[in-house]
C-alpha cells in the first residue's frame, strides 16, 4: 500500500519477539490508547466496589443541584432500570413542591470537554461529545427521523436542541447529514430519506452535558407535580492550566459546605463500565475514567489523569520515549506509542493479578463489540481478543491471538499514513492471519 506505514510486534509468553517490523516508530494508536487508559484503571482504581462516583442531589436554598462526580452511566430515559435520574428527581419530589433553578453541577472535574488534538469536526457527532463529571446518556442528544406523508421527514426530539430541518423525502439511497456548529444550540439536517426507508436514528453530540442534564431534571420534575420557577443552569470549574504565576500552585477558593445530600445514586462496580469501553470503544466513558484515575492523587484534570497512566508506564517497563498521549480515549491525533511498547504493557498486564480480567473486557474476533464482523469464518474468529483502533489514515489492533500451534501470542499491530483515508484494517487483518498459520 504506497504511502503507508506500518509496524507489528509478535511476542511469546516468556516476551520473546517473533517478529518486529518498524518497533520502535511511533504510530497513532487511535482508540488503541484506550489500553493505556483501562489497564491504568485495574492498576489504580477500586474497580470491583459498588461505585461511588454516582450523581447527587440536594435543595440549596430554592435551587436544586444535580451534582455529577465522574460516573459515565447515569441514565434519564423512561425505561431507565438502573443508575436512574428519575430516582433523584422522585427525591426532590417528595420533599418540595416548588424549585427555584434547578442547576447541573459538574465541579468534580475541571472544565475539560474535549481532547487536544481531537477534531473540531468531531464535536458534534457521539465520537466527540462533550466530557463532563456530570453526564447523562453518553452526552448524546438523539432524533428519531422517518419519512412523512408530504414529501418531508418526520423528525421526534425532546426538544433540547434547535432543529433546522432540510430533509426531503425521495426515491433512492437515504443519506441524511446532521451538524451542529460549536457553539451553536441548532442542529442542521440536510439530504434526503427513502419513501419506504425504515426510522433512522441518530445522535448529535451535546456541548454542555451539566446543562443537558439539569434540563432533562426539570423535566422530570415538571412530570411529578414540581413547578421550576427559575431557570437551567449549568455550574462548570474552569481548568487550571498553571499558565498563569499568580495561580500556579494556589489553593483553590474555600467554599462554604454544601446542604446536605437528598439522594445519592450508587451505580455497579467500575470494571463492569471498563468492559463497556474496551468492548465498544466507548469514548466518553474513557475519558470519564482517566480523570478519575487521576482524580486519586490531583483534580481529576487530564494533566492528573496522563499522570496516572505515566506511573502505569513506568510500572510496567515501557521507556518514556515510546509514548506519549493527550487523552484517555483515542480521539487526540496528538498520541503516539510504538508496537513494542503496547507489547510490552500488555505483556505485564496480563502477569498482574487482575490480568486475566482486563483481557476478557477486549472485544472477541468474529463475536462481540468492535471485532465482530472481522475475521469471522477464519481460523481466528473466537480465538484473538483484542482492542481496535481507527481514525482517518490510521488503523490500530493489539492484543492477543491463539496461534495454530495452540501457542497464545501478544501483538501490537499499525497501520498510519493510509491514502484515501483508511484504516489499513484488511492489511493488519490478513497480517495476524499469517502470523497465526506461521505459529
Amino acid at each position: 500500500m504506497p504511502g503507508a506505514r506500518f509496524g507489528l510486534v509478535v511476542a511469546d509468553t516468556d516476551g520473546r519477539e517473533l517478529i518486529a517490523i518498524a518497533p520502535d516508530e511511533r504510530f497513532v494508536p487511535a482508540s488503541n490508547t484506550k489500553v493505556l487508559t483501562t489497564i491504568t484503571a485495574f492498576a489504580t482504581l477500586p474497580v470491583d466496589a459498588p461505585d461511588g462516583a454516582g450523581a447527587t442531589v440536594r435543595l440549596d436554598g430554592g435551587d436544586v443541584v444535580l451534582a455529577g462526580h465522574g460516573d459515565a452511566r447515569l441514565s434519564g430515559g423512561a425505561d431507565c432500570t438502573s443508575n436512574c435520574l428519575a430516582a433523584l428527581a422522585d427525591a426532590v419530589a417528595a420533599r418540595t413542591r416548588t424549585v427555584r433553578d434547578v442547576v447541573g453541577d459538574d465541579t468534580a472535574f475541571p472544565d475539560e470537554r474535549w481532547p487536544s488534538g481531537m477534531g473540531w469536526n468531531n464535536m458534534a457527532t457521539r465520537s466527540g461529545t462533550g466530557i463532563s463529571a456530570l453526564s447523562l446518556d453518553d452526552n448524546e442528544w438523539p432524533l428519531l427521523i422517518r419519512p412523512g406523508p408530504d414529501g418531508r421527514a418526520a423528525v421526534t426530539t425532546d426538544g433540547y436542541y434547535r432543529l433546522d430541518d432540510r430533509l426531503v423525502v425521495a426515491p433512492g439511497p437515504t443519506a441524511i447529514d446532521a451538524d451542529r456548529a460549536p457553539g451553536s444550540d441548532l442542529v442542521r439536517l440536510t439530504g434526503t430519506i427513502a419513501p419506504d426507508a425504515a426510522v433512522q436514528r441518530i445522535r448529535i453530540g451535546v456541548e454542555d452535558p451539566a446543562h443537558r442534564a439539569a434540563w432533562r431534571l426539570a423535566a422530570l420534575l415538571r412530570e411529578r407535580g414540581v413547578r421550576v420557577a427559575g431557570r437551567i443552569v449549568a455550574r462548570h470549574r474552569p481548568a487550571d492550566r498553571g499558565d498563569d504565576p499568580a495561580r500556579r500552585g494556589a489553593l483553590p477558593p474555600v467554599r462554604p459546605p454544601a446542604p446536605p445530600v437528598l439522594a445519592t445514586l450508587t451505580p455497579g462496580p467500575l470494571a463492569t463500565d471498563i468492559a463497556t469501553i474496551n468492548t465498544d470503544s466507548q469514548n466518553l466513558h474513557a475519558e470519564l475514567l482517566l480523570r478519575r484515575a487521576g482524580a486519586l492523587r490531583g483534580t481529576g484534570s487530564v494533566a492528573d489523569g496522563l499522570a496516572a497512566v505515566e506511573r502505569t508506564m513506568a510500572a510496567a517497563g515501557v521507556p518514556r520515549i515510546a509514548w506519549d498521549v493527550s487523552d484517555g480515549s483515542g480521539m487526540s491525533t496528538y498520541n503516539r506509542v510504538t508496537p513494542r511498547a503496547m507489547v510490552r504493557l500488555i505483556g505485564w498486564a496480563g502477569a498482574q493479578p487482575w490480568g486475566r480480567r482486563w483481557l476478557a473486557t477486549l472485544p472477541v474476533a468474529g463475536v462481540t463489540g468492535t471485532l465482530a464482523r472481522r475475521f469471522r469464518g477464519t481460523p481466528l474468529e473466537g480465538r484473538l481478543r483484542a482492542k481496535t483502533g481507527s481514525l482517518s489514515g490510521t488503523g490500530a489492533l493489539a492484543g492477543t491471538l491463539v496461534a495454530a500451534s495452540g501457542r497464545t501470542l501478544t501483538f501490537a499491530a499499525y497501520a498510519n499514513d493510509v491514502p484515501g483515508g483508511g484504516s489499513g484494517a484488511a492489511a493488519l487483518d490478513r497480517a495476524l492471519l499469517a502470523v497465526a498459520a506461521a505459529n
